[in-house]
């Protein structure tokens, strides 16, 4: 249902007596306030511009790899890069395309290899 849609329900509520006209406004309210927070979101996500992965050394914490990629270009890296890993590796490739895809902002992955000693974190900024 679009939010023009609901609006008009809310306003049929108040002319059939089925709501107070102050019950009303709050949904009238509730309903603007929840579209102001979709907007913010979308606003974030169209303000994220890099994709920042940064491999880390466990033991000293020090970096090992640091790179920001523009956005743009991240999509088609990913789908290039599925085809040189494995089908668990893949999976992750997936989730971060999906996460990068819906606008997701902050760390999207996190994964420490104790093996090499490794800490591996990517970040969409």
């Amino acid at each position: 249902m679009s939010l023009r849609e609901e609006r008009m329900r809310i306003l049929e509520m108040v002319a059939q007596g089925k709501i107070t006209a102050e019950e009303g406004a709050r949904l009238l309210e509730a309903l603007q306030a929840g579209e102001r927070r979709r907007a913010a979101r979308e606003a974030e996500a169209v303000s994220a511009r890099w994709f920042r992965v940064r491999v880390t050394d466990v033991a000293t914490g020090r970096d090992r790899v640091n790179i920001n990629i523009p956005l743009a270009v991240v999509d088609a890296g990913l789908k290039v890069g599925a085809r040189f890993v494995d089908e668990l590796e893949g999976v992750r490739l997936e989730q971060i395309a999906a996460a990068v895809r819906s606008g997701r902002t902050g760390k999207i992955l996190e994964v420490e290899d104790v093996e090499q000693g490794e800490r591996v974190e990517i970040f969409v900024e």
